[in-house]
């Protein structure tokens, strides 16, 4: 038995060390040996059966280690763990989508509204200088002229043009002109062009009976008595028809025209600049006419410059005419001539094309159908050919146009077969090759395979598969399609399918998936023009479309907002209002729903009218009960959108209490949602034009809520919200906020001063507003100088603070809590350094608190808060507002300076309680806030602002300032004014809405989102994440088996690393080497990379306040991508990504708005904040100086519940493990809660053994609880037992330890001057450091902070002259 264990050992370490990968970070080194391990199954099998299979042994042993190997479940547990800070307001800006629009919709709608029709036949004399073959083409209009006489056949065939030419513009104006003269060719174009004004008019030239244009750009008409040819210059034509026009030329060598007309256009332009410069008008005293734009022209000719038309007797002389007007008629004859006479239809001939039954306008026929896939090929070909402007130019701007196009295609296909080029302007690439003319070729010869049974046997049509075909191969495109793929060629098959009740909702639901590709899809699907489409279908009442075309808008109005006024032109807003209110749509619909609704509101007076018609309020108010997050997020965007400025729209809202709706979701656990709802009140807010008391006591009342709620969320998001509605809120009462700033900033100014003189009346007083950070060391300075008293000298700032702290000065006996969280004594009513007294005003004294509302200072108090909060932006946006006001309030008083002595502030209008409506009472501060105009301001501050009681100063300027503008002396950065008027905003605004409507931008349709793609690098990434893991907790599990045998030192020295400052904080990454050390403000990351000795490879500033300073570090989702979560002593905790290349802020809030910075807390002993963290439920708990421990939940961000400490003492040590809490405190005491229990009986234990305060506390497996304190001496609790189970002690007091989260060992700095480390069995000293290493090892510094890893056995020490030692295990 003994050797065949060894031989399990040994086959076990050799595989386990080639196994052994690098961590990331830095890897563990190589030299460590794994420790020699039982395997655990031998101990489980009797004697026998190991003699029974020693001839099996080792191929047992592989098998045993390759299912260990193979084992999923460590990996499976590393999967389950949830993710922090990870949802898109954490991993994306807060910002829209940056879209490159296209234009697709036309800014200019044109309309062809006349027609002339230039027919220059001559029928029966045909032009000299064109011989003709024998047989010719005859046929004109398909009419044979010369089977009439010559007269009435040119009126057939003027008639059939005609009536050709209504069938694509019925609505036109046409004018014939057959066999004309010159006069009669211009006053029919100028005619045309009068009545037509801007409007487009067409130009329809004929000239087969006529010789060929001249190459000096003149085509031919005749003479009254028809016995000449008379040039006509197409430079006069263009004068006569002006622009916008178009123009078709049937006739030979038709290219001659196109040029011509190009040569005299820029004729045209250079007499126009001519006649500029010589002053056209002045002389005449007619004004100038525009500028000429014949370029712009539309041209097609039915062949090139040297070319004659086709005169194949099968085919029409006016070939290119009928392409144009008769396209599915020419296209069939052509066909069936191409392919020899029904070779590929069979027994089809010529004469049946004409009897194919049905209609062109019923697309159930089959002609009918053939037009509609006619339409649909000859779409795509342009759509994939042409640029998108020329495209939308041609085939989208006029009908007439975009018909005469289609069929040009087809003319250019069909003459390029007979030898012709037809030539457009602007010209076209060349089509007639295109791979879809194929399919159309396939459509055709199916269709006409049907066409002889039909006839003869009267069979029923059976409509053509090419529309499904064509869906099948965008179906195709979709399954692999992105951006960076050429766009699919059937998408303008899917605009045309949308009008095919059979296909369309298959098309619909096809159409929905491309949009979900991203906003270049929405922009190409617009480009092709669906969305006169989908605007049409909001009138179908078919229930089964609905989910399909909500989707559909809403991805359009994501990516195009300007569509909102469609909508409500064409009532069509009200089928999302049904669709909301429909109880069998999904939750997702009806976001979908509202979300466009809040598009069709958001910032359009008229859309809002037609939704509070609608009643949207009661409806969405109706819909608050809604589960679905997203939905209640959007259903509050869309009131806010809704009422935004809209008085009526309030006046509903207030009707149907729409505020106590809203307030219900500022507890919700989705940040977005509170978000949302603090938008919408802040919008309601903003809303009101005509100040009432009933509005006033409203929106105060809704303001005064929010702050309670709101202030101290952990969202940046609904934090950033909050200061918008603070400035709507300081807008609708801007004189009251004025008077308050004015009391403010004379306290402000006469603390720093020593004296209580006006803000403006000392030309050496600080004109610049004082910042809530100085606030709190000024109110500190007030406090201790009610104690022990202050030189008249000293100002208050943070420096003179920390000197006179170093100098003993500022000393402040220890008191209890009360005098410390509470008030600082009797007779005093100054409030400790904390934002939470920042927040209630209790910093100024009751010049200020006295004077005014309390709403009126919380409304300001919670603004310095949030100018101080830890995210910046934040912070910014408060700060502005509170500029703003400040500036204002200088701004009145700089335009009251002319007027002398202002009156003073009497006693009586300051305790006035009289009714609101007196101007000449300032009744606002104490009674309820009266309307926000002129008449509201107190008439001491009208006539200018008192300073003290009993006497009054005059309001002057220094010399040198009083001649600058306000903004130029007040020494703060300028902010626009926010308006009053309810006109244009310039204020602090967020990006809010933008960002949310992202959202449905972004990819909606994920089929299987909690399926993993197996073979992405995402996934493999992941995977090698985890495998590290196991790697290290592999090798931890082997130092601890080394420790317990007592085969190995601590005392491997992996490096020494110099930073600026000294460290106080260090934090070990869980699953690598890598140790985040911080300073007072800044933090460091030391690792191996790019070296083998570790070094700085990162740092920044942590951007705590200059009075406060980190005291906690945490790794959060270590086990993947790893967050750093930074406390600092004044309560507020920073989360940091990218610690390790480039980090930047993810989220940031005030966990503990009642600490005290260390630096203003006196002699009292606080260790600041300290921070635990738990992966598994997503809680980080904070503690410290306070009455209570808050455990909070970073998954919703709010604050779950506070656990009373009921001690006097601050927390130093906090530690949680399955449910379980525990937290040491500065008096030794050791306390166990269960936060899964309610607050009030959460506290299940209370260890008092330990009699100084405790250094290290720590939660191992087995129930067990293991403590330091300063005494040195360390204890083992079971937290089932009251007494401790083990006592060490090192004999020498402790300075710093701290104690191995897993493994039985403990360091400590004592007064020896040494780093010692024991073994929590029998408390033996494994080994002591004094020393770095190597020959002349300086002596180690005096350490402040030490700090294991967290799994493997390392340890790093801080010392206070700035050097960073790290040390590993070693076996021997």
């Amino acid at each position: 038995l003994i050797l065949l264990d060894s031989l399990l050992q040994e086959c076990f370490q050799s595989t386990q060390a080639l196994n052994m990968p690098a961590s990331r970070g830095e890897p563990p080194p190589p030299s460590l040996p794994q420790a020699p391990a039982r395997s655990s199954w031998l101990g489980f099998l009797p004697v026998s059966a190991l003699e029974d299979n020693v001839r099996n042994m080792n191929i047992e042993a592989e098998e045993a280690y390759e299912v260990d190997e193979d084992d999923s479940e460590p990996v499976d547990s590393f999967c389950k763990l949830p993710l922090a800070f990870s949802c898109p307001r954490h991993l994306q800006p807060v910002q829209g989508v940056e879209m490159i629009m296209q234009t697709w919709r036309m800014r200019e709608r044109m309309k062809t509204v006349s027609v002339a029709l230039v027919i220059c036949q001559n029928v029966g004399v045909d032009p000299p200088d064109v011989t003709k073959t024998q047989p010719c083409a005859r046929q004109e209009c398909w009419v044979d002229p010369l089977s009439l006489n010559p007269q009435r056949a040119l009126e057939t065939i003027g008639g059939n043009l005609q009536r050709q030419y209504e069938r694509w513009q019925p609505r036109a104006r046409y004018r014939q002109s057959l066999d004309p003269t010159v006069e009669e060719v211009r006053r029919l174009a100028t005619g045309l062009r009068r009545s037509a004004r801007d409007e487009r008019v067409l130009f329809h030239y004929n000239g087969h009976g006529v010789p060929r244009p001249t190459a000096n750009g003149e085509i031919w008409v005749f003479n009254r008595s028809y016995t000449q040819y008379i040039p006509l210059s197409i430079y006069d034509l263009q004068s006569w028809m002006g622009s916008p026009s178009i123009y078709v030329y049937d006739c030979n060598n038709a290219g001659i025209i196109v040029d011509s007309f190009r040569n005299f256009a820029e004729q045209h332009e250079r007499e126009y600049v001519e006649q500029i410069r010589a002053g056209g008008p002045q002389a005449g005293g007619t004004e100038l006419p525009p500028p000429p734009s014949l370029r712009n022209c539309i041209q097609l000719a039915a062949c090139s410059k040297d070319q004659l038309l086709p005169m194949n007797p099968d085919l029409p002389a006016d070939l290119f005419t009928a392409c144009l007007t008769t396209p599915i008629k020419v296209a069939l004859r052509w066909f069936v001539m191409k392919n020899d006479l029904g070779q590929l239809a069979p027994k089809v001939k010529l004469e049946q094309l004409e009897k194919i039954p049905g209609q062109f306008g019923d697309r159930r026929t089959m002609l009918g159908e053939l037009n509609w896939i006619f339409t649909a090929i000859t779409d795509t070909i342009a759509w994939n050919t042409l640029p998108r402007d020329t495209f939308q130019k041609l085939f989208r701007q006029d009908l007439l146009v975009a018909s005469l196009f289609r069929n040009f295609l087809l003319a250019e296909r069909i003459m390029k077969s007979n030898d012709c080029t037809p030539v457009s302007q602007p010209k076209l690439p060349g089509t007639h090759q295109h791979p879809m003319w194929e399919a159309w070729d396939l459509a055709v010869d199916i269709c006409l395979s049907q066409l002889k049974n039909i006839l003869e046997e009267d069979k029923t049509y059976l409509p053509s598969s090419f529309f499904e075909e064509q869906l099948t191969a965008f179906e195709v495109w979709l399954s692999h399609g992105c951006e960076e793929r050429s766009p699919p060629e059937q998408l303008p098959i899917v605009l045309q399918v949308l009008l095919s009740q059979a296909h369309r909702l298959r098309a619909l639901d096809l159409l929905g998936k491309f949009l979900d590709l991203g906003p270049w899809a929405v922009n190409l699907a617009l480009s092709v023009g669906i969305f006169p489409y989908v605007l049409k279908l909001l009138q179908s009442s078919a229930r089964e479309l609905r989910p399909l075309l909500v989707f559909i808008w809403a991805k359009i109005l994501a990516v195009d907002s300007s569509c909102q006024q469609d909508l409500v032109r064409d009532q069509s807003h009200k089928y999302f209002l049904t669709v909301l209110q429909d109880p069998a749509m999904l939750p997702q619909v009806k976001t979908w729903a509202v979300f466009v609704l809040s598009s069709v509101v958001q910032g359009y007076k008229q859309g809002q009218d037609e939704a509070v018609a609608g009643n949207l309020i009661s409806i969405c108010l109706n819909e608050m009960d809604e589960a679905d997050p997203v939905f209640k997020q959007w259903l509050a965007i869309c009131l806010g959108t809704l009422w935004d400025k809209h008085e009526e729209a309030r006046g509903r809202a207030m009707r149907c209490n729409a505020p106590e709706s809203l307030e219900t979701l500022l507890l919700d656990q989705t940040p977005e949602v509170r978000a949302a709802a603090v938008y919408a009140l802040g919008t309601f807010i903003n809303s009101c034009s005509e100040r009432t008391e009933h509005a006033n006591t409203l929106d105060q009342n809704i303001a005064t809520r929010l702050l309670q709620k709101i202030l101290e969320d952990g969202s940046t998001l609904v934090r950033k919200e909050l200061v918008v509605t603070m400035q709507y809120v300081v807008n609708s009462f801007p004189n009251n906020f004025m008077a308050l700033m004015r009391a403010i900033a004379d306290e402000d100014d006469g603390l720093a001063a020593g004296t209580r003189s006006s803000l403006l009346s000392s030309s050496t007083s600080t004109l610049g507003r004082v910042s809530s950070e100085d606030k709190l060391s000024r109110q500190v300075l007030q406090q201790r100088r009610s104690v022990v008293g202050i030189p008249q000298s000293m100002t208050g700032s943070v420096t003179e603070l920390n000197r006179m702290g170093d100098l003993g000065i500022l000393t402040t006996p220890k008191r209890g809590r009360k005098s410390v969280i509470g008030l600082a004594g009797v007779g005093t009513q100054h409030h400790v350094a904390s934002l939470a007294s920042l927040a209630s005003m209790a910093c100024y004294g009751p010049g200020v608190t006295a004077k005014f509302k309390p709403f009126y200072l919380k409304v300001v108090g919670g603004l310095m808060v949030l100018e101080r909060d830890p995210d910046k932006e934040v912070g910014t946006m408060a700060r502005q507002v509170l500029d703003t006001i400040y500036n204002k309030m200088v701004a009145a008083e700089r335009e009251r300076k002319g007027s002398g002595v202002f009156r003073s502030l009497s006693q009586a209008e300051l305790h006035s309680v009289s009714a609101p409506g007196s101007p000449a009472k300032a009744s606002f501060m104490l009674g309820d806030s009266p309307p926000g105009h002129n008449t509201t301001l107190p008439a001491s501050f009208r006539q200018g602002l008192a300073g003290s009681v009993g006497g009054q100063h005059s309001l002057t300027l220094p010399s040198d300032l009083a001649s600058k503008p306000a903004q130029a002396w007040l020494g703060r950065s300028t902010v626009s004014d926010i308006s009053e008027d309810g006109g244009q905003e310039t204020g602090v605004k967020t990006n809010f809405l933008a960002w949310s409507a992202k959202h449905f931008s972004s990819r909606l349709m994920k089929l299987g989102e909690d399926m993993v793609d197996l073979e992405s690098e995402e996934y493999w990434a992941r995977q090698w994440l985890y495998d590290r893991n196991e790697k290290v907790k592999r090798r931890a599990a082997a130092e601890r088996k080394s420790v317990e045998e007592g085969s190995g030192r601590l005392d491997d020295q992996l490096g020494v690393v110099k930073i600026p400052q000294p460290p106080s904080v260090l934090a070990y990454e869980p699953y690598t080497s890598s140790l985040a050390v911080a300073t007072r403000d800044s933090i460091l990351l030391v690792g191996n990379k790019p070296g083998p000795s570790p070094q700085v490879t990162t740092s920044w500033g942590n951007g705590n306040s200059r009075v406060s300073q980190i005291t906690s570090l945490q790794f959060c989702n270590s086990h993947e991508r790893g967050l750093l979560v930074a406390g600092s002593d004044d309560g507020c905790v920073r989360v940091w990504r990218g610690w390790d290349e480039s980090p930047h802020l993810v989220t940031g809030w005030t966990l503990l708005p009642e600490m005290v910075p260390q630096s203003l807390a006196g002699s009292r002993v606080s260790y600041g904040l300290q921070l635990a963290w738990s992966q598994p439920d997503q809680l980080l708990v904070g503690a410290g100086d306070a009455k209570n421990i808050r455990l909070w939940d970073c998954s919703a961000e709010v604050r779950l519940c506070d656990l009373p400490i009921q001690s006097d003492s601050c927390v130093t040590c906090l530690h949680m493990d399955k449910g379980v809490l525990a937290a040491s405190f500065g008096d030794g005491q050791i306390k166990l809660f269960d936060y899964r229990a309610p607050p009030a009986s959460a506290r299940i234990m209370a260890f008092r053994e330990h009699k100084q305060l405790v250094l290290s506390l720590k939660m191992q497996e087995g129930g067990k609880i293991v403590s330091g304190c300063t005494e040195g001496v360390v204890k083992v609790w079971d937290i089932r037992r009251q007494s401790s189970l083990t006592t060490l002690e090192t004999n020498q007091p402790a300075v710093s330890l701290d104690i191995h989260q897993s493994a039985p060992v403990f360091a400590a700095w004592t007064s020896t001057q040494q780093i010692s480390f024991h073994s929590l069995h029998e408390g033996k000293v494994l080994n002591q450091i004094r020393y770095h290493e190597g020959l002349l090892g300086n002596r180690l510094g005096p350490v402040n902070c030490l700090k294991f890893h967290p799994s493997l056995i390392q340890l790093a020490a801080a010392s206070t002259d700035s050097h960073v030692s790290m040390f590993g295990y070693r076996r021997y």
